[in-house]
């Protein structure tokens, strides 16, 4: 069954929501130029409502050791989503001990990575254009077809563009054995659907 991440939550209702429906993993969002972010202590109160149960993966862009810390030691997380490169990655995974992915841009099969570089997993997703003022997806979806055929030895998710109704069609495509949603469950930037959440989550683990 494809295991799903509901990232970006802001609120109770959409963490709720994420846990009610079945999301392996929350993310919350500590890049500040995001619609999306939130603060450490507030990324806990809302993981305090139900403690112990979904995973909490904490994202952050070219962070600081300090900025590493405040959100380890504050909100505890399960996994730190980072975008930054594989060597500070690395580094931050030893200093700090806690599973990383490290997210990569992809317009095409020549960016698609050939190895995690000390990563736990890579998220796939598609490139933020040049000069883009935040990472990530960015609601914009790549071309699937170039994982087709693609078997990495390690572990991934596919994430960009995403939906309730294209996810099945991209597990079917690429074979992801994970994805990760944003702006897809949403009715405007940062604002989470319930109604979204529990399509998009009971679309992905029916996928035949």
């Amino acid at each position: 069954m494809t295991r799903v991440k509901i990232c970006g939550i802001k609120d109770a209702a959409a963490f709720d929501a994420a846990v009610a429906a079945g999301a392996d993993w929350v993310g919350f969002n500590f890049f500040r130029n995001s619609p999306r972010y939130v603060t450490p202590s507030q990324a806990a109160t809302l993981a305090a409502r139900h403690p112990g149960g979904t995973k909490l993966v904490a994202l952050l862009v070219e962070p600081t050791d300090a900025e590493v810390g405040d959100v380890v030691s504050t909100l505890k997380p399960d996994v730190l989503q980072l975008y930054t490169s594989a060597e500070r990655s690395a580094h931050i995974r030893l200093r700090h001990g806690v599973p990383i992915w490290r997210a990569v841009g992809v317009t095409g099969a020549d960016d698609l990575p050939g190895s995690a570089d000390d990563a736990d997993a890579v998220l796939i997703e598609s490139k933020a254009p040049p000069g883009a003022s935040r990472p990530g997806g960015r609601a914009a979806r790549f071309d699937w077809a170039v994982l087709s055929g693609w078997k990495p030895d390690f572990a991934w998710l596919l994430a960009g563009g995403l939906t309730p109704d294209n996810v099945g069609e991209a597990i079917r495509v690429t074979g992801a054995t994970a994805v990760d949603v944003a702006s897809g469950v949403e009715t405007a930037p940062g604002v989470k659907s319930v109604d979204l959440i529990h399509a998009f989550v009971a679309a992905a683990k029916t996928v035949q």
